[in-house]
This record gives C-alpha cells, sequence and structure tokens, in this order.
C-alpha cells in the first residue's frame, strides 16, 4: 500500500501501449490499495503527448478520442491532482537550483514533494526520465523507472 506519483512520460503508458506499460499497469490495477497522484499540468501534457502520436499515426484518431475519454473521466475520479499553486513552483525553484533539471520536471518533482503532505506514505516517484528518476532519489524518494522495471530506494 502507498502513494504513487505519475510523472507524465509514466502516466501515458497507462493509455498507450510501449515500454514500461505493464510495470506502470500492475500499480494502477490495485487502487484499493495504491493511491495515484498527477500535477495538474499532465493534464496539458498528457493531452498534447496523445495528439502528437496522432497526427504522427501511431494511433488512429477514434482511439486518441478515447484515451483522452478514458483519461477525463480517470482524473476526475481515479487520481488525485495536485494542483500548481504558489507552493509548488516555490519548490520547483529550489530544484532548478539543486538539479540539472528542465523546468516541467522540476515542476513534477516539485509537485510530488508538495502532494507528500496529503498522502498515505510509502511515495514512489513515477518517470521514465532516468535524470528526473535521479533528482527523485536525491529528494528522498524511492522511484520507479518503469522501463527499467526497477524500483529503487531513495540515495542517502
Amino acid at each position: 500500500m502507498g502513494s504513487f506519483y505519475f510523472d507524465t512520460s509514466a502516466l501515458v503508458k497507462l493509455y498507450i501501449e510501449e515500454d514500461g506499460t505493464s510495470e506502470v499497469l500492475r500499480i494502477a490495477e490495485d487502487l484499493e490499495r495504491n493511491r495515484l497522484v498527477i500535477l495538474d499540468i499532465a493534464q496539458v501534457e498528457f493531452r498534447s503527448a496523445v495528439r502528437q502520436r496522432e497526427r504522427e499515426g501511431d494511433i488512429a484518431a477514434t482511439d486518441a478520442a478515447g484515451i483522452l475519454e478514458q483519461f477525463d473521466q480517470d482524473s476526475a475520479s481515479a487520481y488525485l491532482v495536485q494542483p500548481l499553486n504558489a507552493k509548488v513552483q516555490q519548490e520547483a525553484v529550489r530544484l532548478l537550483d539543486a538539479h540539472s533539471l528542465p523546468a516541467p520536471g522540476s515542476l513534477h518533482l516539485a509537485g510530488c514533494l508538495v502532494a507528500c503532505a496529503s498522502v498515505p506514505p510509502p511515495v514512489t516517484f513515477v518517470c521514465a526520465d532516468e535524470g528526473l528518476c535521479v533528482a527523485a532519489r536525491r529528494e528522498g524518494f524511492r522511484v520507479l523507472n518503469p522501463i527499467k522495471e526497477v524500483a529503487a530506494t531513495a540515495v542517502d
């Protein structure tokens, strides 16, 4: 039992089959025991990723519409959605100074840090970006990179 923060790279894997999908589905299958957390900007990033895959011909327009509809339903009922508020922004600024991260990565990690105050422990940061995974470990999180399918504990 615990909480799992999904950045967008991991979130997409719940809806579109790609490397790491089986690992994130394993987590999402047990919603009675596992709490799924996302940052509200993931809703925009997710839509962007799906539409990009549609434009590139990886998924059909009808499939994209179904994926987006299901994601909207899940966002309203299955996920705890952390707002991008002033506290998250302040934490993101600190993270940018402490780690080599792009702005979106710092926002996701900051969202996870802020959400920790309101979700049951332990919190696992789920992300397919190894650089962001390294920063999350340094911030004390358990990390799961679904592509590597290895859960790692925090670095001291």
